[in-house]
């Protein structure tokens, strides 16, 4: 494929990335997504910003905000995930060149590059699924994860395949890691790397696409098809500028837990998260209303549930934001805690909001007509005596459930399901990652404490 502009698969996605780039030079919207890089004329997105006083994290928000109310939440990896990755990185450069001491140059010369040119970046950081019982000592699943099979004077040379590479035909780089437990001997597996989407060797293989052109019929699935895809590397070559680190799996697990870098960029998932969220509640809002049905107090209960989780996530971000701490050189860090919290809530928020809707809905859901110029046919007056709706025209009520079934019945609204309930990993690990690392004793403290106050000159009975 030599443009991917003019393919069905892309062009409705393309067009909603290119005007959210193009921000950065409307007179109008460039503050509210952008920033002047110190010594520089142009505005460069507020997703390179480093924060350290609460205005400038606050301005970060902003443009997540208003970059994921533009698309109501629905494209998740558009770059300013993977970009504050790399902020976070270039920000704790000093701390982490500790792990190399050539770090801090490779990613300085990359933060500025990426930031100055506006490069769209995401990530590929997931092995693929053969065989979840074997680990890398098994050799047939070794050979298939990203390995190095030779170094040279250029760069190293990389096999294997990663997923889930999402926006990757749209990208320029993609910042690949693994979410491996690597042990010592596992060297050739364990690295982080810049790589070229344009790499000599490297094949993008997409899922089928779920866009659709008919914007009045799917105007979700026309617009939003961020596309998802698996990166086959057939002995690519990876400068050694692009190869952060390489060959020392504790020192790459290290990078992988930076509180810096991962503050940055998963404040951006929860931030983007809140669009989607009040987006469905609008959808489940709108459709109650036009079925008459907002009177009834199990509808009712409903709405206001969508409406506390819009709350509860909105509340994590404050917390976040509010409780955030610099780190070793100043750059002030989102709470983790709460950030993990509104991440972990997400997985569960999500499929009930869309359950909330198919109870709103029904079986209303499957009884549109095949397609909006259905209404301008030889029984348009049909049409419009038998959809109506309690307080919107029957045109508007098919458009509107035409819309809700693009989120919660269509291809686009399957995967949206599955994202919203795995993007972060497994949520059972998550959950009980969160119980690993808190201090219970400041929970179990008090209790034996009261127990121990309560048995105070008491005489033991059998």
């Amino acid at each position: 494929m030599k443009n991917i502009s003019e393919h069905e698969a892309f062009k409705g996605t393309l067009s909603t990335i290119r005007k959210l780039f193009n921000m950065l030079d409307d007179p109008l919207q460039q503050e509210q997504v952008g920033y002047v890089p110190e010594g520089q004329e142009r505005y460069a997105h507020s997703s390179f910003l480093i924060p350290h006083t609460a205005a400038e994290l606050n301005k970060r928000s902003q443009s997540f905000a208003v970059w994921s109310s533009s698309t109501n939440g629905m494209m998740s990896r558009l770059s300013d995930y993977a970009r504050s990755m790399v902020t976070g990185w270039y920000a704790a450069r000093h701390e982490l060149s500790d792990l190399d001491p050539q770090f801090a140059d490779k990613i300085s010369t990359y933060y500025y590059e990426a930031r100055d040119r506006d490069l769209f970046l995401t990530t590929a950081i997931i092995d693929p699924q053969i065989d979840r019982s074997s680990g890398l000592d098994d050799q047939r699943i070794a050979e298939r994860f990203l390995h190095v099979v030779k170094e040279t004077s250029e760069g190293i040379v990389v096999r294997g395949a990663k997923m889930i590479a999402t926006g990757a035909p749209y990208t320029h780089d993609f910042l690949i890691f693994s979410f491996l437990q690597f042990q010592t001997r596992h060297q050739k597996h364990a690295h982080v790397l810049i790589v070229p989407a344009n790499s000599p060797g490297l094949h993008i293989v997409c899922r089928e696409s779920f866009a659709d052109g008919r914007e009045r019929n799917h105007p979700l699935s026309a617009r939003y098809d961020e596309m998802d895809a698996v990166l086959f590397f057939d002995d690519v070559l990876i400068p050694w500028e692009r190869v952060l680190l390489y060959g020392d799996s504790d020192k790459v697990l290290k990078l992988r837990g930076n509180r810096t870098a991962n503050g940055l960029a998963f404040h951006q998932n929860v931030v983007r998260f809140v669009a989607k969220l009040e987006f469905v509640t609008g959808v489940a809002f709108a459709v109650a209303e036009s079925i008459g049905v907002t009177g009834f107090l199990h509808i009712q209960e409903k709405l206001g549930e969508l409406l506390t989780q819009i709350d509860v996530i909105k509340a994590l971000i404050i917390a976040a934001e509010a409780k955030a701490v610099p780190d070793a050189a100043g750059v002030l860090v989102p709470d983790l805690t709460y950030v993990e919290t509104a991440r972990s809530l997400g997985t569960k928020y999500y499929p009930r909001a869309v359950e909330i809707i198919q109870q709103v809905g029904a079986g209303g859901f499957v009884q549109t007509p095949s397609g909006i110029e259905d209404f301008y046919g030889p029984i348009s007056e049909f049409m419009h005596l038998y959809f109506e709706g309690a307080a919107v025209s029957a045109e508007k009520k098919v458009e509107l459930f035409k819309l809700a079934w693009d989120l919660i019945g269509s291809p686009l609204g399957a995967r949206h399901l599955l994202y919203e309930k795995f993007y972060a990993g497994d949520p059972i690990r998550g959950l009980a990652s969160h119980y690993s690392r808190h201090d219970k004793l400041s929970l179990t403290g008090p209790v034996w404490k009261l127990i121990q106050e309560n048995s105070k000159g008491r005489v033991a009975t059998i």
